[in-house]
């Protein structure tokens, strides 16, 4: 749910990955599963339901149970007869699932509309992107030395490090957890950087706090709503975002989970699942009760997938009965971030521009201080724009994305806008609250019973979803065919040598 930040905090990945071919893997000859199921149709939910299609075959029938809309998380607004995004709302130039989705469902690229960014703390304008590159990258270094250089170095490496789960998963490679999937990216210290805090982690590279204060942190506002006590792994993450290699798709993010469903021929089922209930036979499977438009249902499966968060503030409804152990819901919470839509005119002057004209920005990020009452104000696009579509200037009525921890009041509102039309408010549980899980989830909760959405412990974002579900496809698919070999594997780069 963030923001492109343009050229002003760009940090140029010079990461590139080879995916190449998938390998064909040694299919053991076991009866297939009957029926699987997967609770959520966001953009996990609807991946996995597509990447389970291409393991398992086309004579598996896949169940997908949505309570709400589909696309969970990507949703959209409409703004006079105009649809915007107020989840989440860009894409990282290396998310490679996503690219592939997008192909393969005939999508398009939305056109970009180009704005600048700037910071406020409070009281003015701190830092601002100009119409020269050059002089951008100047002021960076008289303000904060080399600071930039070291957080760009940091996160390239990073980035270089996780691309290499396209090419395991290219080749068939599962990971049983989360720690699993990290450690055979990273090793040990992708799985430190989900345990300390990311401004520890600058400090140590040597990048100053000043520049946490002012860059980071109104980074980590705008895309978690959170700040820089976020673990580092989490945060870099979001930095790998703050670059203007972004894009998005035309007509809305969200079209990609419903044509994934439909490339995947999946059954959609409007319902509440309520519980899930082992049944155990010569393997074990599951009873899943759910209620609909149509009244209360039961349906037993073969394979679950989790698609949903299981903590208790999200509230998704779904109970687990009959198992040994017991267990409830994931400790932990998700964060509340609060997406306030508005049509009308930005109030300059509080931004320190008493002439509207003045005012050349299209996004503002805000440092951390306790009595700014919002995290970022930005002018946005619908998500389809015409040719001849332009950004409204600061003195005409636009529409803008205002992100804060809570609802804004009118007196707020009357601060941010000279006047405005209309005001549309979405209350997100949109990210976890890092730090309010000791460790990360599972990604096996029982036999056959699958959790997506411990990854985002780890890094919430589409494209780490997209890899969540793969990666869960590819588990389910080996559990079931008993591929002991193809999870867990330690040494991959070299193991991926060999084999070709």
């Amino acid at each position: 749910m963030g923001v492109s930040l343009l050229p002003l905090f760009v940090v140029v990945l010079s990461a590139r990955a080879a995916i190449g071919e998938p390998t064909g893997f040694d299919h053991v000859d076991a009866a297939p599963p009957s029926k699987i199921a997967v609770v959520g149709a966001g953009i996990g939910g609807s991946a996995t339901a597509h990447f389970l299609r291409q393991h398992f075959g086309p004579e598996v029938q896949v169940d997908v149970f949505e309570k709400g809309d589909v696309g969970g998380r990507l949703a959209t607004v409409t703004v006079n007869h105009n649809d915007y995004e107020s989840g989440g709302s860009i894409i990282h130039s290396l998310n490679l699932h996503m690219q592939e989705f997008v192909k393969q469902l005939g999508l398009k690229y939305r056109r970009s509309v180009a704005g600048k960014t700037a910071v406020f703390n409070g009281e003015e304008v701190i830092l601002e992107e100009t119409d020269w590159y050059l002089l951008d990258l100047f002021r960076l270094w008289w303000r904060y030395g080399i600071s930039f250089i070291r957080l760009q170095m940091w996160v390239e490496e990073i980035m270089e490090k996780f691309m290499r789960i396209y090419k395991y998963q290219a080749h068939g490679y599962a990971f049983s957890s989360v720690e699993e999937l990290l450690d055979s990216l990273g090793g040990s210290g992708f799985i430190n950087m989900t345990r300390r805090p990311l401004s520890d982690s600058l400090l140590e590279l040597g990048v100053s706090q000043r520049f946490i204060d002012e860059v980071i942190a109104p980074i980590m506002r705008v895309n978690y709503g959170q700040n820089i006590s976020i673990p580092a792994f989490v945060g870099a993450v979001s930095l790998a975002g703050a670059q203007n290699s972004l894009w998005a798709v035309e007509g809305g993010n969200k079209l990609v989970c419903s044509g994934l469903l439909k490339m995947a021929n999946a059954n959609l089922l409007q319902a509440q699942v309520n519980t899930i209930s082992p049944v155990y036979s010569e393997a074990p499977q599951y009873q899943l009760s759910f209620t609909g438009t149509g009244g209360t249902g039961s349906e037993l499966y073969d394979i679950v997938v989790l698609a949903t968060p299981l903590q208790e503030n999200v509230k998704s409804g779904v109970h687990f009965q009959g198992f040994t152990p017991p267990f409830d819901q994931l400790p932990g919470n998700y964060h509340d971030t609060v997406a306030t839509i508005v049509h009308g005119y930005l109030n300059t002057s509080f931004f320190g521009f008493s002439d509207p004209r003045l005012f050349p920005f299209a996004s503002i990020l805000t440092t951390e201080r306790p009595d700014l009452f919002f995290n970022s104000v930005a002018s946005v696009c619908p998500v389809n724009i015409s040719t001849g579509y332009r950004r409204k200037q600061p003195q005409e009525a636009g529409v803008y994305k205002v992100f804060s921890q809570q609802p804004l009041d009118k007196a707020q509102l009357k601060m941010l806008f000279r006047s405005y039309y209309s005001v549309q408010v979405t209350e997100w549980q949109a990210y976890p609250c890092y730090g309010s899980s000791p460790g990360l989830p599972p990604v096996e909760l029982h036999p056959n019973l699958y959790y997506l959405n411990g990854i985002e412990l780890a890094g919430s974002a589409m494209e780490m979803s997209s890899v969540a579900a793969k990666n869960i496809a590819l588990l389910a698919y080996h559990r079931w065919n008993r591929q002991t070999d193809m999870v867990d594997q330690r040494d991959l780069m070299h193991r991926i040598k060999t084999e070709l």
